[in-house]
């Protein structure tokens, strides 16, 4: 039977899961980010792609973004972590890196299968999932919904910060399979930028021996404010590739 836990957590970031029982023992896993973890995996329309992959042997976490959960309104959650970025520029990397303790806990504890990891996200979800496929080599599946590719357009961020565009992590990613949704007006997260993005990774894969890079986008109609929403037809469609990558 299928069921909502929180995992006890190595590091300051709870652990939540959904899915088939710790004791059943090592299953795939689909590591997920959108908002707070709670949000992310119980609360729709954000869980959708959970409550997809929740029919199969595969165990959904999340861990909390920054900014996110109790105490904060997620309206500002953007605001204030680029600002964070631009005066305590080691927050990030220390937040990846206590995301990666956590992932590396779960494959010691026996709950996660090493060979079938999958990473993914919404928005600035789909931007750290990335930053952590590049960090980490066993998850080698990576999902983006309308994910943010490039920071340093964004407001209060100068071109110093560059280095945390994903641009900047195209050698560490050449050996994954990507798959991204953008809408083809995304004035939230920028449609070309993501496109920019996918390119320079699938020529840089191409330029490496992979022929045929397993690299894709999916550009559809913008729906939502600033064209930056997702339909549940997408999210069904991106965790359908998620299951078929795992199982």
């Amino acid at each position: 039977m299928k069921r909502q836990e929180v995992i006890a957590s190595p590091t300051s970031l709870p652990i939540y899961m959904q899915g088939e029982p710790l004791a059943a023992g090592p299953l795939p896993a689909f590591f997920y980010f959108a908002l707070s973890a709670k949000e992310s995996l119980y609360q729709e329309p954000y869980n959708q792609p959970v409550l997809f992959l929740e029919k199969f042997p595969i165990r959904c976490y999340s861990f909390t973004l920054p900014f996110h959960g109790e105490g904060y309104d997620p309206n500002q959650a953007l605001a204030l972590w680029t600002q964070q970025l631009v005066t305590h520029s080691h927050s990030f990397p220390h937040f990846l890196q206590s995301c990666i303790k956590n992932i590396d806990y779960l494959i010691q504890q026996g709950f996660v299968d090493e060979e079938k990891i999958a990473v993914g996200g919404l928005s600035r979800g789909g931007f750290v999932a990335t930053h952590l496929a590049a960090r980490e080599p066993r998850l080698k599946y990576v999902l983006g919904f309308a994910p943010m590719t490039k920071i340093s357009s964004l407001e209060k961020i100068n071109s110093l910060e560059k280095r945390w565009d994903l641009h900047s992590l195209i050698d560490q990613l050449v050996n994954k399979q990507f798959r991204f949704y953008i809408g083809n007006r995304d004035n939230r997260v920028g449609t070309y930028a993501c496109f920019d993005f996918i390119h320079q990774l699938a020529e840089a894969a191409y330029q490496q021996g992979h022929r045929s890079p397993a690299i894709e986008l999916i550009i559809s109609s913008s729906i939502g404010y600033k064209g930056h929403g997702t339909l549940p037809a997408t999210f069904k469609e991106g965790a359908k590739w998620i299951k078929n990558k795992l199982i």
